[in-house]
């Protein structure tokens, strides 16, 4: 593991929540892996298409994302991401406030980091 690679990677996960709650969602799939698992904290799972889909539609509207990285653990071209996320969304037309610990998984495809995975779980 080299400090650059965790850098990178930490540069990363803050454009991708910058991404989504910006609705720049052409810049949030450049980032992300095409066979992206995103988990939520309520157990559903979505696929990059799914996810933007969702987000597209306006399903799910990020309002604020407040995201705090507690360790980058870097593996030959695997990098996970532990930390925790304060989310104030609307989903489904309610609106809500999640406190979340996360867990992102990336891979390094031909040089280029990509979101490969996400997983969301609720805090107590």
């Amino acid at each position: 593991m080299t400090a650059a690679d965790a850098d990178v990677v930490r540069e990363l996960e803050r454009r991708r929540f910058r991404a989504i709650v910006q609705r720049d969602f052409d810049g949030f799939a450049e980032l992300a892996h095409p066979e992206l698992s995103y988990t939520h904290s309520s157990g559903t799972l979505d696929t990059l298409e799914s996810f933007v889909g969702k987000c597209e539609s306006t399903y799910f509207v990020y309002h604020r994302i407040e995201h705090v990285i507690d360790s980058v653990t870097v593996a030959g071209d695997t990098a996970v991401v532990v930390g925790e996320m304060r989310v104030h969304m609307t989903a489904g037309g309610m609106r809500r406030r999640l406190d979340n610990r996360s867990l992102g998984v990336w891979a390094r495809v031909d040089g280029t980091w990509k979101l490969l995975a996400h997983q969301a779980t609720a805090k107590g």
